[in-house]
């Protein structure tokens, strides 16, 4: 079991609203006392395509410059939709427009039978393989731009000279990464360059089945940072509570418990949870964010 201080819990809120009413949010958020809060990073809603969406990135320098301590994030930065030299400065900018409050977040991208926005945009999917390979190359350049005043790098896939990055980031040695990953190829990529590993679980898994995942992820990540001589304890441990769970967390304030002390108990320390999907479910979310959540830090 962390302790209380280890502890952490954001939101993410979908791009989907007038700006007065994601301002509005994005703020009452931040006074119910949540560690940090997220934008997803995709060109569309892809469950709903033809419905409104606002860009990820443009959307959380706004969005950061209206919030004062709270931590902001990207959950998680499709890399493929990105140069990523330019998405190195797009974090550098945005931690200077919080005041060195950026969560970075970075993933490999949903598949194109899932995601249309590859057919929208005209971007290729390279497949699982080339995703996964591609992921790696980025997260490692990103990690060198953001840490040094100029990177030379050459990849396979991608190659700079002399890039270079000032001002320094606020944050230093640069804004802590996270890696969203699943597999074991992704995992390793974690292990080796994040400051924090989330994951979902799984797609069209019952509760059980996704506890069982997180846990067996999460055991394999313990093993791999041991492999790269790195202290398993200073990967933060992130869980998006996704699909059914999400669904339900708010049914009542006593299942939001049930659930955290289930994934606590295989290694979780950071609960990402979904602003409430119907006007209903906003009481127990106000009473988990004002009640529940300082008790779980104290105990």
């Amino acid at each position: 079991m962390p302790m209380g201080d280890d502890l952490r819990f954001g939101v993410i809120t979908l791009q989907n609203l007038p700006w007065e009413q994601e301002v509005s949010r994005w703020r009452r958020i931040e006074e119910l006392g949540f560690d940090s809060v997220w934008l997803a990073d995709h060109f569309v809603d892809y469950t709903r395509p033809r419905e409104p969406w606002f860009e990820c990135w443009t959307l959380l320098a706004a969005l950061a410059s209206q919030t004062r301590s709270i931590r902001v994030g990207t959950l998680v930065s499709n890399v493929l939709w990105r140069n990523p030299v330019f998405l190195a400065r797009q974090a550098l900018t945005l931690d200077h427009i919080s005041g060195g409050r950026l969560e970075l977040g970075l993933g490999a991208g949903a598949p194109a039978d899932l995601d249309p926005s590859y057919e929208m945009t005209g971007i290729e999917d390279p497949g699982p393989r080339g995703r996964v390979e591609r992921f790696g190359e980025v997260v490692e350049m990103v990690d060198r731009l953001l840490s040094n005043e100029a990177t030379t790098y050459e990849g396979r896939y991608y190659r700079i000279k002399e890039a270079a990055m000032n001002p320094r980031p606020v944050q230093r040695p640069r804004p802590p990464i996270t890696v969203g990953a699943q597999r074991p190829r992704m995992l390793r990529i974690a292990a080796r360059h994040a400051d924090a590993w989330n994951t979902f679980g799984g797609t069209d898994l019952s509760p059980e089945e996704n506890l069982e995942t997180v846990r067996r992820s999460n055991e394999l990540l313990n093993r791999l940072c041991e492999e790269y001589g790195r202290d398993p304890g200073d990967l933060r441990r992130s869980l998006l509570l996704f699909g059914q769970e999400a669904w339900t967390l708010y049914d009542s304030s006593g299942n939001f418990e049930k659930v955290f002390h289930r994934y606590v108990d295989v290694g979780i320390t950071e609960f990402i949870l979904y602003y409430p999907f119907n006007v209903g479910q906003i009481a127990v979310f106000e009473k988990v964010a004002e009640e529940i959540i300082p008790g779980l830090r104290d105990n």
